[in-house]
């Protein structure tokens, strides 16, 4: 299934203002962090957005966390360069961003989504060559029906409107439970997710974006990266909302 975002005319946006002046005056923000007051509309502070990891300096290819500003691909990427072309990831994996995202993936905060999503967005809107489609990383139906939802997803959704991309989380499908990731080395995440992932659907598409909650070693989206690619994708960036080091 492809969802659009929303054009509404000018009318339905006021009406969709009002609500949420509404629902700001009645529930107003509140920091997902410290619990203080949230700060221009959003669940978080000042103080806690200035202590959010930001993953810069990053390798442009992986996203992986480097010690210095460099526009040439690390050293892995160099001698095994990715099944995708580019990768964002804003945060590093750290605290107190991890709590963010352990809160969405572990305890259904859909308030984390949100957050996650909206800074996600707030540095992808300037873009100026945006993907055709965004497609989060999916789940195994049996994770889905364990966990009740599909955290990447849950992202995705506010990443697609704030971009006004469609969002795709039908035509990519994951084959088979794969054993949880955190568990594995690096070798064995590969093995693990050798044809976890398989198209639906032909993809004769230009350029699509891959949405994950957090990139480790980067097997799980290279994996979905592959398939696409099979599918007649010419273009794959992925987006992540943190970079493990």
């Amino acid at each position: 299934m492809i969802s659009h975002p929303n054009r509404q005319p000018q009318s339905a946006q006021t009406v969709n203002n009002w609500q949420g002046i509404i629902q700001g005056w009645l529930f107003p923000p509140t920091c997902l962090l410290c619990g203080d007051a949230g700060k221009n509309g959003r669940d978080l502070c000042l103080a806690c957005a200035e202590s959010l990891p930001f993953n810069i300096p990053a390798c442009p290819t992986c996203g992986l966390p480097l010690p210095y500003a460099t526009d040439i691909p690390c050293g892995n990427c160099q001698k095994h360069p990715p099944a995708y072309d580019r990768s964002f990831a804003l945060f590093r994996y750290e605290e107190p961003v991890r709590h963010l995202i352990h809160s969405l993936k572990f305890h259904a905060r859909y308030s984390c989504a949100r957050l996650l999503g909206e800074m996600l967005a707030d540095s992808l809107i300037g873009l100026e060559d945006k993907p055709q489609l965004l497609i989060p990383v999916p789940l195994h139906r049996s994770r889905y029906r364990e966990r009740g939802y599909n955290q990447s997803l849950e992202v995705a959704r506010t990443v697609s409107n704030r971009l006004h991309l469609p969002l795709d989380y039908h035509s990519c499908i994951r084959t088979h439970a794969t054993q949880a990731q955190t568990e594995l080395t690096a070798k064995e995440r590969r093995r693990n997710l050798k044809n976890a992932f398989a198209i639906a659907k032909p993809m004769p598409l230009e350029h699509v974006a891959i949405l994950d909650d957090v990139v480790t070693t980067g097997a799980t989206v290279n994996e979905l990266a592959k398939v696409l690619r099979k599918a007649g994708v010419k273009r794959i960036d992925v987006w992540a909302c943190a970079r493990k080091a």
